[in-house]
């Protein structure tokens, strides 16, 4: 589709979406990654329904929200206490308030090239210079210039950097939020661990963003795949079958300080919303965590989007085009440069004119993904890859041409 016919979604079913035309994609954007289980499953649906026969939100706490939230604490290592919000944005923003609550402190730490939402310090970033030197910059208009003050940007994967700007800035820091995979970027061996051992000898939570790696690496997230507890973690479109929900979990002393009973004490943190935790979104993530229980989802997943992966790479590089395949094998991207992908330093030599290209033919052969990665679902059956796979050759012969 142009820029002048943009493509209109008439439904998705599965693993397949279907345009108002009447073309049908094998679908690897999944509504950028909330449909972990796909489009309309039919648990998810039948659950759905009937929550909405019994209304759609009440403001007070709902049992479904109470069964959700217990069901959290015996899954995520980090949760100890759940409060739930609407997106993901929401959740990284009431976390860092948490946090800067407990620690007294206001800066905040995050990484160069993540994504945590929309709020105002999360879409600061680095301005790179010959010099190397990093100025905290908006990615938007309409941020106050002093929010930059409040920001420190730091070099995913290089512990070495990252742990002098803690130093540097400990008595500052209220808090440090990661990816614990950025994007497609896996951590180094260390790395995360590292993290924690600096922001555990400095008194600064650690917070985990897993919006997009939460229950999608693995039952327990990023925390259970690379071994590594945060002190606050922030959950949502991975669980949430396409409905508005975000989750914030975490320690019971650092939770403790949103509790109802400290209104008007002084010591209280503000994270509310009309339709937080509302029944309908719980009962959707209930279905979501049932499916996901399931023997042997998981090793399907791994099974599946690892020939994905090497059958991407070995595609491109037999047509002769440079590209390496970073991330893990529910979300990937193709990279289209040589050498490793470490950092966000490291891909601003990636070829992404050659990326966009490749994006459009694929859908051509009848494969969508988002402009960067591509999702796995539990749904996308092996009919649905070895189809991917022939694309994926398909493409890579006229994309050499």
């Amino acid at each position: 589709m142009s820029a002048e016919r943009p493509m209109v979604i008439r439904e998705g079913r599965g693993s397949r979406i279907i345009d108002t035309e009447g073309k049908e994609y094998i679908d690897y954007l999944l509504g950028s990654g909330p449909l972990f289980t796909g489009h309309a499953h039919p648990v998810v649906v039948e659950a759905v329904g009937r929550q909405l026969e019994k209304g759609s939100s009440y403001l007070l706490t709902s049992e479904p929200a109470v069964r959700l939230a217990e069901r959290l604490t015996e899954a995520v290592p980090a949760a100890e206490r759940v409060s739930f919000a609407n997106t993901g944005s929401e959740a990284v923003l009431y976390a860092l308030r948490l946090a800067r609550a407990y620690r007294g402190r206001d800066r905040v730490l995050r990484f160069e090239g993540a994504y945590h939402g929309q709020s105002d310090v999360m879409l600061m970033s680095n301005q790179w210079t010959a010099a190397s030197a990093t100025t905290a910059v908006p990615n938007s208009l309409g941020i106050p210039a002093a929010v930059s003050e409040e920001v420190v940007v730091a070099s995913f994967n290089d512990i070495d950097g990252t742990t002098a700007l803690i130093e540097a800035h400990a008595d500052k820091l209220g808090a440090v939020i990661v990816e614990p995979m950025q994007r497609t970027i896996p951590p180094r061996p260390g790395f995360l661990e590292s993290l924690r051992q600096a922001t555990s000898a400095a008194g600064i939570p650690l917070v985990f963003d897993e919006t997009v790696t939460g229950f999608r690496l693995a039952w327990g997230g990023a925390q259970e795949r690379y071994g590594v507890v945060p002190d606050l973690c922030v959950l949502g479109k991975s669980i949430s079958a396409g409905h508005p929900l975000g989750v914030i979990c975490g320690r019971a002393d650092i939770m403790s300080l949103a509790e109802a009973g400290r209104q008007g004490s002084g010591g209280y943190v503000s994270i509310t919303g009309t339709y937080s935790g509302n029944p309908v979104s719980a009962v959707a993530a209930l279905a979501v965590l049932e499916i996901l229980s399931e023997p042997g989802v998981y090793e399907d997943l791994e099974r599946r989007g690892r020939r994905l992966m090497a059958g991407l790479e070995a595609s491109l590089v037999d047509a002769g085009i440079a590209v390496t395949v970073s991330g893990e094998p529910v979300a990937f991207q193709p990279w289209f440069m040589d050498g490793e992908a470490r950092d966000h330093a490291s891909l601003l030599g990636a070829d992404m004119e050659l990326a966009g290209r490749f994006t459009s033919l694929l859908l051509n052969e009848g494969v969508m993904k988002a402009h960067e990665k591509f999702f796995l679902s539990v749904v996308h059956s092996d009919e649905d890859i070895e189809q991917t796979l022939a694309a994926f050759e398909a493409t890579a012969t006229r994309l050499a041409a």
